[in-house]
C-alpha cells in the first residue's frame, strides 16, 4: 500500500520521510511526501485551493491504488479552502479542523469522483511546531544553551489543554514561541531534529488530532 501526503512545506516533508515514513515500513505501508508548489518554480508555503486540487487530481489519477492525504496547516490556511469563514467562527480548534478537513474532503470526491476511502483530509491545529512541544525536555536538547528557556517553553505547554493549543497568533503560534531559543530556530534544520528526539509515541500521546491522523493511516494500511 502507497499513502502519498501532499505537504506545504519542507519541514513536513523531511519530517514525512524520516520520522513518518519509517514506522510504516514493517507493515510494508510506503508513506511519500509530494511538496506542493506555492507559485511558479517555488515550492513550500501557503497553499492556494486551486493549487491543491490540480495537485489532488494528478496525484489520485497517477496513483490508482494509492490513498491520498495531506498536512497543512490550520495557521494561515488560504482563505479559499471550502468552509473557511464558518469555520473561522468557531472557537474549538478540534471542531474548527474538523469541518475544515469535512469540507475539503467532501470537496474532492465530489469533484473527482473517487471512492471516499482514497482521500483522507488532515488539517494540523495550529502548526506543525505545536507538535514539538509535547515534550520540552527533549525538544531543548537539541542545541547547547536551549536548556536556558526550558521553564518558560514548558510554562506555554502548562497554560493550554495540549500543544495543539498553542494558539494561532502572529507572535504567539507555536513557531513564534521558539524564537525565544539561542541559537536560533531553524525550521527546516531543527523541526525534524526534534521530532526525532521527543518521537512519533509522545506526540501521539500528546496530540489528540495528530494521532487520530495517524491512526486513520494505520487503517487504510
Amino acid at each position: 500500500m502507497e499513502i502519498y501526503i501532499l505537504a506545504e512545506g519542507q519541514t513536513e516533508e523531511r519530517f514525512i520521510k524520516d520520522i513518518l515514513a519509517p514506522s510504516f515500513r514493517a507493515n510494508r505501508v510506503f508513506i511519500k511526501p509530494i511538496l506542493l508548489p506555492t507559485s511558479k518554480g517555488h515550492s513550500g508555503g501557503a497553499v492556494n485551493f486551486d493549487r491543491f486540487l490540480r495537485n489532488v487530481r494528478n496525484t489520485l489519477k497517477q496513483y490508482p491504488d494509492a490513498i491520498v492525504t495531506t498536512m497543512f496547516d490550520l495557521y494561515a490556511l488560504s482563505p479559499s479552502f471550502p468552509s473557511f469563514d464558518e469555520a473561522s467562527r468557531i472557537q474549538d480548534v478540534y471542531q474548527r479542523v474538523s469541518l475544515l478537513e469535512s469540507a475539503l474532503h467532501s470537496h474532492v470526491i465530489k469533484v473527482f469522483n473517487c471512492d471516499e476511502k482514497r482521500f483522507i483530509a488532515y488539517i494540523q491545529p495550529y502548526e506543525f511546531e505545536g507538535l514539538l512541544f509535547s515534550d520540552i525536555e527533549q525538544l531543548v536538547s537539541i542545541e547547547a544553551g536551549w536548556e536556558f528557556s526550558q521553564d518558560e517553553l514548558q510554562s506555554i505547554v502548562d497554560s493550554v489543554l495540549t500543544p495543539e493549543h498553542i494558539n494561532d497568533g502572529f507572535d504567539t503560534k507555536p513557531s513564534a514561541r521558539l524564537k525565544m531559543l539561542s541559537p536560533k530556530y531553524k525550521k527546516t534544520r531543527h523541526g525534524p531534529l526534534i521530532a526525532k528526539r521527543v518521537s512519533l509515541a509522545v506526540m501521539e500521546s500528546k496530540c489528540k488530532h495528530f494521532s487520530e491522523w495517524i491512526e486513520k493511516l494505520r487503517l487504510v494500511g
